[in-house]
């Protein structure tokens, strides 16, 4: 049997850290790889082909050699996911749905896939293989049991592009103690932490080794949920480190109770865990009570994470707003504690009700949701809560205005100074080289700092750790990071006003004054669609030889247009002359950074030789007729 396993193109967002990936550290696509579906390869019988296809590093395959196509998602993949479900079953292939989101809401699969796969996949995955080989694979396969992650198997890492990623994963554990109320862990793995033993972790890591992998994301959710299983694998991983030399930087996630436990912070630091991200959520007591974060609660938070510097902690935080007691003061509160804390990679959502989710059930009792919200990415300007103390433009107008605070470059060297106050030197791991540390500092100067300006010179030399020089390359990666947020921000979350002071009607009279003579030879069309959102619609069809100038002439208007304007653009591809290739390529690869933004349809007799990049860009898969 032959199977193809594809992890969708995200949409962007703050984790995919592009400025920076794209900009400053060479090599890199992404940030982490699709651990399920390794874990999915290696559950798959010894005789079957498996191959994996990450969209966000490659390309789909158009026209697989596959018996079965699996294809995963979480929420913020879903609408792409759909898409690939329906492509690849109108060409005969046997689709099976998959991830965190088809075990949350399975219902919403079952006309999408011929297959569900809901739940952890560790017992499930196993029997859907069986019965498809005896020929009788059911609809859906729900895990219903508590699984034993001792029956967990090695991923199959060599199917993925170690080199493509700035960082590979581990999971030791699944579940969480706590009960917060807007989180759907507890809900898919339960309150009682369950760990795979150290010696599965051995043999993950030795693989790992032997790839090459320098950084590991341990992706529990709560890698202290468990102190007792955590302080085991901690002094396992110490002892490993240091058997190999500190082959391994290390990170996770942790609850911030991991400040109050000196003997845990000793562990992190001689296990290699050089950074952590914590939920700290918001400032406000009666917020965390109320959304039942009390791990959070009767205690300093600040003094939390300046703790966790102390033992060389580099701390990604989250927040949350939009709580039933948050008001528009929260805004305020929320820069001043996020200046406050140093923290760097501060993720700051609007609150979110997802599926299943207790906040989801109240809200709904309530009715409080917004229906014409369908995304789950709460670090977008938009969600499917109805505040309490606020309207909901008002919520968003501050979600938007607190985030083009922090992302200033007064803001950025504001944090790293109050993070070197208290900062330790880091844990130990693998150091890059000087050839490696040069070249990134090279393409932080070129592509982050001059760009800036004098103003941009004169914060960051004022943030600089000058009497700890061992500190300078902690404080570059900071501004990496600052950096690469601001882009985004500039790019996703800056209100229209702030970004577009021009109407769209007047870009697009621009664009087709500027694209008139082509439009007038009818080798272009051009549109605007402003519901359900804006986007530019461009119809290209080339003839002849000399139409190759349209590519040229295009460049600049649609860079305006998705420079000036957060709107979308589309590209219709219906022909194109067989010398044209090349310079669509090159026009592609001008407009590459907007890609997340641009949707391509090729049509069907035109695909054997145009070749679109879904890494990139959105390209739509129109499925099969007939």
């Amino acid at each position: 049997m032959r199977l193809l396993l594809i992890n969708p193109r995200f949409p962007e967002s703050f984790w995919s850290f592009r400025w920076a990936l794209e900009n400053v550290v060479p090599g890199h696509k992404t940030v982490n790889p699709p651990l399920g579906l390794a874990t999915i390869a290696a559950l798959s019988p010894p005789g079957w082909e498996v191959r994996i296809v990450d969209e966000n590093i490659e390309s789909v395959p158009l026209h697989p050699n596959a018996d079965v196509v699996g294809i995963c998602g979480m929420g913020v993949q879903f609408r792409r996911q759909k898409e690939l479900l329906a492509y690849y079953r109108s060409r005969g292939c046997y689709t099976v749905a998959g991830g965190s989101y088809a075990s949350l809401c399975p219902e919403l699969y079952q006309d999408l896939a011929h297959t569900v796969i809901s739940g952890e996949a560790e017992y499930i995955w196993p029997r859907f293989c069986r019965d498809f080989e005896a020929g009788r694979p059911a609809p859906v396969y729900q895990e219903t049991g508590v699984v034993s992650l001792a029956d967990s198997p090695v991923p199959r890492f060599d199917l993925l592009q170690v080199d493509r990623y700035q960082a590979m994963t581990v999971q030791f554990s699944r579940g969480c103690p706590f009960l917060c109320e807007f989180c759907d862990i507890i809900v898919m793995f339960g309150r009682k932490p369950r760990t795979k033993s150290v010696e599965q972790i051995r043999r993950e890591l030795e693989a790992l080794r032997t790839l090459g992998a320098r950084n590991v994301f341990f992706v529990d959710d709560n890698l202290v949920g468990d102190k007792r299983q955590a302080r085991e694998l901690l002094r396992f991983l110490g002892a490993y480190q240091r058997e190999h030399a500190y082959p391994f930087r290390f990170g996770t996630e942790a609850s911030l109770n991991l400040a109050h436990d000196a003997e845990l912070l000793d562990l992190f630091r001689r296990a290699g865990m050089s950074w952590v991200f914590v939920g700290i959520e918001s400032p406000d007591e009666a917020s965390l009570r109320e959304t039942r974060k009390l791990q959070n609660t009767g205690h300093d938070l600040l003094a939390s994470v300046r703790t966790l510097y102390r033992h060389g902690l580099e701390v990604y935080a989250g927040f949350i707003v939009g709580f039933d007691h948050d008001t528009v003061d929260t805004f305020e509160r929320q820069y001043e504690f996020i200046q406050a804390s140093g923290t760097q990679a501060a993720m700051v959502g609007l609150l979110t009700a997802a599926p299943r989710t207790p906040l989801h059930q109240r809200l709904q009792r309530e009715g409080r949701l917004r229906n014409e919200f369908h995304a789950v990415d709460n670090t977008r300007p938009d969600t499917n809560v109805l505040p309490r103390q606020m309207s909901y433009e008002t919520l968003v107008t501050g979600y938007r205005r607190l985030y083009r605070q922090l992302t200033t470059d007064a803001a950025i060297a504001g944090r790293l100074r109050q993070k070197l106050r208290y900062f330790r030197d880091p844990a130990p791991g693998p150091r890059r080289s000087l050839r490696e540390s040069s070249s990134i500092l090279h393409r932080f100067l070129r592509h982050g700092l001059l760009p800036g300006g004098p103003r941009r010179l004169w914060h960051f030399l004022r943030s600089l750790p000058w009497l700890r020089p061992h500190l300078m390359a902690a404080a570059v990666e900071d501004w990496i990071v600052g950096l690469s947020m601001q882009d985004y921000v500039r790019r996703h979350i800056a209100s229209a006003e702030q970004s577009n002071p021009l109407p769209l009607t007047v870009l697009l009279r621009r664009v087709e004054a500027a694209l008139h003579h082509f439009r007038q030879k009818g080798s272009l069309r051009v549109a605007l669609v402003e519901e359900p959102a804006a986007r530019l619609i461009l119809s290209i069809r080339t003839h002849h030889a000399e139409d190759a100038a349209l590519f040229r002439r295009i460049r600049g208007p649609l860079e305006g247009w998705l420079r000036r304007s957060r709107a979308g653009l589309t590209l219709y591809l219906e022909e194109l002359h067989t010398l044209h290739t090349g310079e669509l390529d090159r026009l592609l690869q001008r407009l590459a950074r907007y890609g997340d933004r641009i949707r391509i349809v090729v049509h069907e007799h035109l695909r054997e030789r145009v070749h679109v990049d879904s890494s990139r860009f959105e390209l739509a898969l129109v499925p099969a007729q007939g």
